[in-house]
């Protein structure tokens, strides 16, 4: 299933796109069902290995017990392809998946735009279990924002 592209971001109260990805083992993982079971911080990251980009997985590491205690399952978007999610939960060890996004299409019924037309956009939205996006957080230069952002409003959501 391919989400339709949008000209602006999706928005907070805005339904979160639908979509179908294969994860780190070339498994498909839709969205709609891990929504059935928790609510879903989504965050969409520029490439495996980079940086910043281990930043904010380590950072996601480290706490996804905490946001699954909260309620919330973690998955992460990039371009990258199956081996190269592969290669990098092995490396840092993460607990979570990692969806190859490689033609961009959910990036683009996202809304998601590139960093200076160049680098692929480092925004994390938190969904409920019902669909709608509860929070999203655009920082190419702050990744372990991302996490702080993300369990706060996790937790306000267990409320």
């Amino acid at each position: 299933m391919t989400p339709a592209p949008r000209s602006s971001q999706v928005g907070v109260g805005e339904p979160a796109p639908d979509f179908t990805l294969d994860d780190q083992h070339g498994r498909p993982v839709t969205l709609s069902e891990l929504l059935r079971e928790r609510c879903v911080v989504l965050y969409f990251y520029p490439k495996d290995d980079t940086p910043g980009c281990t930043v904010e997985a380590c950072s996601f590491r480290d706490q996804y017990e905490v946001l699954r205690e909260a309620g919330a399952e973690v998955v992460g978007v990039s371009s990258d392809d199956v081996a190269a999610h592969g290669a990098f939960v092995a490396r840092y060890n993460l607990p979570f998946v990692l969806l190859s996004d490689a033609r961009g299409s959910v990036r683009a019924a996202y809304g998601i735009k590139r960093t200076l037309g160049l680098i692929d956009g480092r925004v994390t939205f938190v969904i409920d279990r019902e669909g709608v996006v509860r929070h999203a957080f655009s920082s190419q230069i702050r990744p372990k924002k991302h996490v702080e952002e993300a369990l706060r409003i996790v937790r306000s959501l267990a409320v």
